[in-house]
């Protein structure tokens, strides 16, 4: 990705994976560790800017060593440290601003915008494909405080970056809900590059790299032309340079699915109680412990019901042949038949399936280990849809338009066939639930997550 990155006009800075596995090694199965040695060998070979989202907010306040060994090699060698501490609060939040963790985009709403900002952290605003969060929290930017507001995506498909844009949509996005749009564009360029470190840019001054965007009016901010060091790359979003299509260096990362036969044996619930837990999905990135009525066969083993927005979830272990398999349920996924399955599971990536049945949901997982990763849709059996992600299960080496369009096409069919709610992404929703670093219940190969108690949890319990 580095070396890629130096093909294009743009200035990529890549910061170092800081939590490898995210949480607790105990509640999932990674592929790797990333230690401190990591870390530092990446800032001595100049690969990385600094370290990305810390996102073991508990080990940070908990004082863990490994976490600890992390934040002083990236102190010590002056980099950037990112923040990701959704809900953290109080004591908490003190102890982890206090570790050097300059900024956070996981806030949900203003009063937790407000609490980093007192403490002299950054909020970034996110507003990406799934997560939408900045509108809420521009209800709480001030003139006083704006100058601690930074504009970011955090994940982003690529269908998204051509037909709605980045950190342009983001600037429309705040000025249709009254920010100023001169404020507005601070927050996406000098305030980000203050915050980063990135004393060499952010505005227009003498000394400064020539950076800049010429727009027709400010208000739509339709971008006419791009400057990066002083070189006109891109005119009425086309860009001007010569590109390289294809993507090389990355053999080594095509057979990464590596699975066993996989049988619905595996998916059995073994419920005791006419209700039980339930991960709630809301329009933000976090979720809800329900505990809800569900109907069970007589060994326990979940049954859909049509009329109930209650289907089968599972996260299958994919790096190691160890076998897990974590097995839960999900509410407001909106699927009415057959089953999604992808290869995107953060941050561990292990698969992730949804489904109405089991058989459907067993033929999606050995598509996907057929494949290779990526997405693959099943109704009755058959497969009706595919997205190949085949590098490393989790991103494409087709062209940008191919890939748009396979996209376009796989959520179609998502959301017109399975009936999947249609105002998220599916695989982006899908590859979210388990995230063991947001609140509040998450599905993992281990099974059911507690995550505010970080702690494995019976589904009848």
């Amino acid at each position: 990705m580095v070396a890629s990155a130096k093909k294009t006009a743009l200035d990529i800075k890549y910061t170092m994976p800081s939590c490898v596995p995210a949480a607790n090694p105990n509640l999932e199965t990674s592929g790797a560790v990333i230690t401190a040695d990591e870390i530092q060998q990446s800032y001595d070979q100049g690969l990385t800017y600094g370290l990305a989202e810390f996102m073991n907010y508990p080990g940070v306040v908990n004082a863990d060593d490994g976490v600890l060994d992390e934040l002083l090699v990236s102190l010590n060698a002056n980099k950037l440290i990112d923040g990701h501490s959704p809900a953290l609060k109080e004591q908490g939040l003190n102890a982890y601003a206090a570790a050097g963790i300059r900024n956070d985009h996981e806030c949900t709403q203003v009063d937790e915008m407000l609490d980093r900002i007192s403490r002299g952290m950054y909020v970034y605003l996110r507003y990406g494909t799934v997560s939408k969060n900045m509108p809420t929290l521009l209800k709480g930017v001030t003139p006083q405080n704006a100058r601690f507001c930074c504009l970011c995506g955090d994940d982003l498909q690529s269908v998204t970056l051509r037909e709605t844009g980045h950190l342009d949509e983001s600037i429309r996005v705040a000025i249709a809900n009254g920010i100023d749009p001169i404020m507005a564009i601070q927050m996406a360029t000098i305030n980000t590059a203050q915050c980063t470190g990135l004393a060499d840019r952010g505005g227009i001054a003498p000394g400064l790299k020539a950076n800049f965007l010429l727009v027709d009016a400010l208000e739509q901010f339709s971008v006419n032309q791009t400057f990066i060091n002083g070189q006109k790359v891109a005119a009425s979003g086309e860009y001007l340079l010569t590109t390289e299509d294809s993507v090389t260096g990355f053999d080594d990362l095509l057979q990464t699915v590596h699975l066993d036969t996989f049988t619905a044996n595996q998916l059995k619930l073994n419920l005791t109680s006419d209700k039980t837990h339930v991960i709630g999905l809301q329009s933000i990135s976090r979720t809800q412990n329900l505990v809800l009525p569900v109907a069970h066969t007589a060994d326990g083993d979940f049954q859909y019901h049509p009329d109930e927005d209650i289907a089968k979830v599972a996260v299958v272990e994919r790096h190691h042949l160890t076998g897990n398999v974590g097995v839960g349920l999900l509410n407001g996924f909106g699927i009415k038949n057959g089953a999604i399955a992808t290869s995107i599971g953060h941050d561990s990536h292990n698969l992730v399936v949804v489904g109405t049945n089991d058989t459907d949901i067993v033929v999606a997982i050995e598509a996907l280990k057929e494949s290779q990763g990526g997405g693959v849709a099943v109704q009755d059996g058959q497969i009706i849809a595919t997205l190949p992600f085949v590098i490393g299960g989790l991103m494409s080496n087709e062209p940008i338009d191919t890939l748009i369009e396979h996209q376009k096409a796989f959520n179609a069919i998502c959301h017109d066939k399975l009936h999947v709610t249609a105002h998220f992404d599916p695989t982006m929703k899908l590859g979210a639930m388990p995230l063991d670093v947001i609140p509040n219940l998450r599905i993992t190969d281990k099974g059911l997550v507690d995550v505010t108690k970080f702690e494995i949890i019976d589904i009848n319990a």
